[in-house]
């Protein structure tokens, strides 16, 4: 089939390298011109037969509310805009009403693979009414790992990213539990390899994962990590997940401690720690630590 593709950054460009080794055409076009195939959205409209499918792969907000907008000037009832950024669920519901006054169809995909997706395959979660997931399919199929799982329509517009937001924030804890650990193995001085410690893991327990094997390869390249600064950004996603579980009424403890741990990150000299060390100070005479 043909796909139009918006973005060609790092996971588009390699989502439009897979799908045309499925021997699918890809027409993709990016700000960047020297990534390109085509210089306008216009343009790239204009080189798909109809029915099209448009996949856009921009960054979630402004950027994305933009292409839809002019993508739903463009394109004609009957083709399918697919977002696969890391919009959120409520937008996506937005976008589909939007495209649908026009006649034009909606699936919203959240993707999860990185940059080793070319190779391994994406994990994709889709929602949008199964017509419209069904023009989509054969590039679902193109793009997902081999084998029987990787993919799943998860339900109504919104869900692919709602199932992909639940996603990131699961990774966000497990991301931090690691992290613990690690820096628990560091610190005492019985252990005197912790690389190996994490690479043992690697087989036979219950640990052991995905993100267990970039840990380690993150290990092998720097063994101590020393030359990182201890800063984790978030997407945005993490602090979706804790504003959805807010709304829901769902506890999510690990999750939401793995974000706020994230911004404690950014705190060179923490005002809390400050506050915690004066009363330490005041209730037990604890020594502090002036500047």
């Amino acid at each position: 089939m043909e796909l139009g593709l918006v973005g060609l950054g790092k996971m588009g460009g390699n989502m439009r390298e897979r799908i045309r080794r499925a021997g699918h055409t890809v027409v993709g076009f990016d700000r960047n011109p020297d990534l390109a195939d085509v210089h306008s959205l216009k343009e790239l409209v204009e080189s798909l037969a109809a029915p099209r499918v448009v996949w856009v792969m921009v960054p979630a907000g402004a950027p994305t509310q933009s292409t839809i907008d002019e993508l739903g000037e463009l394109l004609q009832p009957g083709d399918v805009v697919v977002d696969g950024g890391n919009s959120r669920g409520t937008d996506d519901e937005k976008h589909a009403e939007e495209l649908a006054a026009k006649g034009t169809g909606f699936v919203d995909c959240g993707v999860s693979g990185g940059v080793w997706g070319l190779e391994n395959g994406y994990a994709l979660m889709y929602g949008g009414d199964a017509e419209n997931v069904a023009k989509v399919q054969p590039v679902f199929d193109a793009l997902k790992p081999e084998g029987t799982f990787g993919a799943v329509h998860a339900g109504k517009v919104g869900a692919g990213h709602f199932a992909k937001m639940v996603h990131n924030g699961i990774e966000y804890a497990m991301m931090q539990a690691y992290a613990e650990g690690w820096e628990l193995l560091e610190k005492v001085d019985s252990v005197t390899d912790v690389r190996e410690v994490f690479r043992s893991w690697q087989e036979g327990t219950v640990i052991r994962s995905w993100l267990l094997d970039l840990a380690v390869n993150a290990l092998d390249e720097d063994e101590h990590l020393d030359r990182l600064k201890g800063f984790a950004q978030d997407s945005g996603e993490g602090r979706w997940t804790v504003e959805a579980a807010i709304d829901n009424a769902v506890p999510l403890p690990a999750i939401t401690a793995s974000l706020f741990a994230r911004f404690a990150s950014r705190q060179e000299d923490s005002p809390q720690m400050k506050m915690i060390a004066a009363l330490r100070n005041q209730f037990g005479g604890h020594a502090v630590e002036s500047k």
